[in-house]
């Protein structure tokens, strides 16, 4: 058995059921969101962070080599010369998460608090959005902030 992670397309905009239909067939799937604010309070408020693609995770040889090209909300996988292209970005963001432990102590690396240390408090829901504890200045307390997990690293 070699599994492997796949990049699957999506029909545009239907990168959410997709995910759905997906995992209700137990294919394991990397989907990672962001939050935004939108303009309009009505519009989605978590957003693909890559739209169009979600990560798949399996064994070709067992399930076929066209068995997304036919999924409903499926523009099939991505292909190189015809062969389903491998990657293992999907592994790596997704060790690097699972990495961190409540407690741990983290550089924020990127982004308007770049160079404080905090401390690791949970994964929030989407996979890839932390929640961290940052020290105030000269207050005792400890302030909860969301951060993207690729703005954090361990010290």
């Amino acid at each position: 058995m070699t599994s492997h992670w796949y990049v699957f397309r999506s029909k545009p905009r239907e990168e959410t059921a997709a995910w759905h239909y997906l995992l209700s067939q137990d294919v394991t799937c990397f989907y990672p969101r962001v939050g935004v604010k939108p303009v309009n309070p009505r519009a989605r408020k978590v957003k693909p962070y890559f739209p169009g693609y979600l990560f798949v995770h399996c064994d070709l040889d067992q399930l076929g080599n066209n068995a997304f090209c036919w999924m409903p909300h499926s523009l099939g996988l991505v292909r190189f010369g015809g062969l389903p292209a491998v990657t293992s970005v999907a592994e790596t963001d997704r060790e690097k998460l699972f990495d961190f432990q409540p407690g741990d102590d983290v550089l924020v690396k990127d982004g308007p608090f770049t160079g404080c240390r905090a401390i690791f408090d949970s994964r929030l829901s989407g996979q890839d959005r932390v929640c961290v504890l940052l020290q105030m200045l000269n207050d005792q307390r400890e302030v909860p902030v969301e951060l993207v997990m690729g703005q954090i690293s361990k010290e």
